[in-house]
C-alpha cells in the first residue's frame, strides 16, 4: 500500500472556533473520496479564541490532521506559506476554514491537475453574503491590478487553489517578505486553469480581513508586481512642471494685455494646495517602495512556530517530546 501523501490541504485559521469543527468534517467527507492519502494542515495564525484546542483535539483523534502554531498573527498570506513549505503531499490545496469557498470542489480541481494543470484556481462567479461596497472595491481592485502588471493575474480569484509541487518547490525559492501569495503563483508560470463556482457566505463568525488588511493585501499586489505606480510620480511630475509654465506663462500675457496685475490670490493658494497633496501622495507611493526594500534587506523569518503536531519543524530550536515540536 502506498504510504506517500498525495494530497496536502493548506488550512489557515485565525479566530475561527466557530467553524473549525464543520471544517473539518465537510474536508474529511470530501478527501474520502479522493485516490490517494492526503493531510489536512491547519495553521494556527496566532488565534485568541479556542482554536488552537480545537485543532489539536482533533489531531488527537486523527492523525491526518496536522497542526503548526505561530508564536503570534503573522497574517493570512504567511500562514499560506507556511502550509505550503510543509506541507509534503505531490498536490497542495489552500482553502480557508470558513467554509466560503465549498471543500467538494476541490475534488474537480484534483480531475483537471490530473488532465496534465500545474495551478487549478476557483474562479468566483459571485460574492454572497459580503456588502457592495466590498464587492465593489475588489472588483475594482482585480482590474487596477491587472491592468498595471505585466503578468497575468487571473480577475476574480482568492487564494483557494491546487498547486503541483513543482509549483510548491518553485514558490520556496521566493523570498519576498510582504507576499501576494496569487501573484506569485501567477509569476511562476506553468500550466494554469480555472474552475468556476458560486461563493457562499461565512458559516459562521465574521470575515478576518478588515479595511486596514484589504488595503495591506492590495498594497502588497500592486507594489509586489507592479513598478507603475512609482512611474506615475515621474509622470505627474512632469505634467506639473509643463502645467506650472503654461499657467505661468498665461498670467504673464494677461498682465501685458491689461496693463494690471492679475488678482486671485484664493485660486493661487487652492491650486498650490493642490498640487502639494498630488506631490505628498507621490512621494507616498516612493516611500512604500522603499519601505519594502527595508524589509527584504532586514531578511527576518517569515513566522515562527511555536508548536508542530504531526510535521517535524525545520527550526533546528525546535526540540521534539512526543510527537509535538517547541522551542
Amino acid at each position: 500500500m502506498n504510504t506517500e501523501i498525495e494530497y496536502s490541504i493548506v488550512i489557515p485559521v485565525y479566530n475561527e472556533e466557530a467553524v473549525i469543527e464543520q471544517t473539518y468534517a465537510r474536508l474529511k467527507q470530501v478527501m474520502d473520496q479522493a485516490d490517494g492519502p492526503y493531510e489536512l494542515i491547519f495553521v494556527n495564525d496566532g488565534s485568541c479564541d479556542r482554536s488552537f484546542d480545537i485543532i489539536k483535539s482533533l489531531r488527537d483523534k486523527d492523525s491526518t490532521v496536522k497542526l503548526i502554531s505561530f508564536s503570534r498573527n503573522f497574517g493570512h498570506q504567511i500562514a499560506i506559506t507556511a502550509g505550503m513549505e510543509h506541507g509534503s503531499g505531490a498536490a497542495v490545496v489552500v482553502i480557508d476554514a470558513d467554509l466560503q469557498d465549498p471543500p467538494e470542489l476541490i475534488l474537480d480541481m484534483i480531475a483537471k491537475w490530473k488532465e496534465g494543470y500545474d495551478v487549478v484556481y476557483a474562479k468566483r462567479l459571485s460574492r454572497k453574503g459580503e456588502t457592495f461596497f466590498k464587492k465593489q472595491t475588489a472588483h475594482l481592485f482585480y482590474r487596477l491590478l491587472r491592468a498595471s502588471t505585466d503578468i497575468e493575474i487571473p480577475v476574480d480569484t482568492g487564494d483557494f487553489r491546487l498547486l503541483d509541487r513543482k509549483v510548491c518547490n518553485e514558490m520556496k525559492r521566493l523570498p519576498e517578505k510582504n507576499r501576494y501569495v496569487r501573484g506569485l503563483v501567477s509569476w511562476v508560470g506553468f500550466r494554469q486553469t480555472a474552475v468556476e463556482y458560486e461563493r457562499d457566505e461565512r458559516l459562521a463568525g465574521k470575515t478576518k480581513y478588515s479595511l486596514k488588511k484589504m488595503l495591506k493585501l492590495s498594497l502588497d499586489g500592486l507594489t509586489s508586481f507592479s513598478f507603475k505606480p512609482i512611474k506615475l510620480a515621474s509622470y505627474a511630475g512632469g505634467l506639473l512642471i509643463v502645467s506650472g509654465l503654461v499657467y505661468l506663462l498665461i498670467l504673464l500675457l494677461l498682465k501685458a494685455g491689461s496693463g494690471s496685475a492679475i488678482s486671485g490670490w484664493n485660486l493661487v493658494m487652492a491650486v498650490q494646495f493642490l498640487l502639494t497633496g498630488v506631490l505628498l501622495s507621490m512621494l507616498g507611493i516612493i516611500g512604500e517602495y522603499i519601505g519594502r526594500i527595508y524589509d527584504e534587506t532586514r531578511d527576518r523569518p517569515l513566522y515562527i512556530v511555536s508548536e508542530c503536531y504531526g510535521i517535524k519543524q525545520k527550526e533546528r530550536r525546535l526540540k521534539k517530546v512526543g510527537e509535538k515540536y517547541v522551542v
